[in-house]
């Protein structure tokens, strides 16, 4: 595995940031980015997070759905579901952690212990 690409469901921009905040507060249960909701607090991302993947022994990105799209929709379609995990391998993009997956987390510990233990399966 070469890199982790985390796509979070949401799209960027300060305006689309800042919607998303107002929605996690006024309406968190229809929230559509399990990723964003578990790595960020009202005021930014969490410190447990960001020690996490600084520490990971391997390349990360972080994209918002529409730049994933931008930069990948022309090699890979849009065969994937947001929020996602993907690792980038030899064969190209493979699912790492699912949308639906990411439904079953229900705080940042589980997130980062899942990522760890898949990881050891590379």
């Amino acid at each position: 595995m070469n890199k982790l690409i985390f796509v979070y469901n949401a799209d960027s921009g300060k305006l689309n940031a800042l919607m998303d905040s107002l929605h996690k507060v006024v309406n968190p249960s229809s929230y559509s980015c399990k990723l964003c909701e578990l790595t960020y607090a009202p005021l930014g991302e969490k410190k447990a997070w960001r020690d996490f993947y600084q520490s990971l022994d391997i390349e990360t990105d972080f994209l918002h759905k529409d730049e994933f799209l931008k930069a990948y929709a022309s090699k890979f379609g849009y065969k994937f579901e947001f929020p996602v995990i993907l690792a980038q391998t030899g064969k190209g993009l493979e699912v790492f952690m699912s949308k639906d997956e990411f439904e079953q987390i229900n705080n940042l510990e589980v997130l980062i212990d899942k990522i760890k233990s898949r990881m050891q399966l590379y």
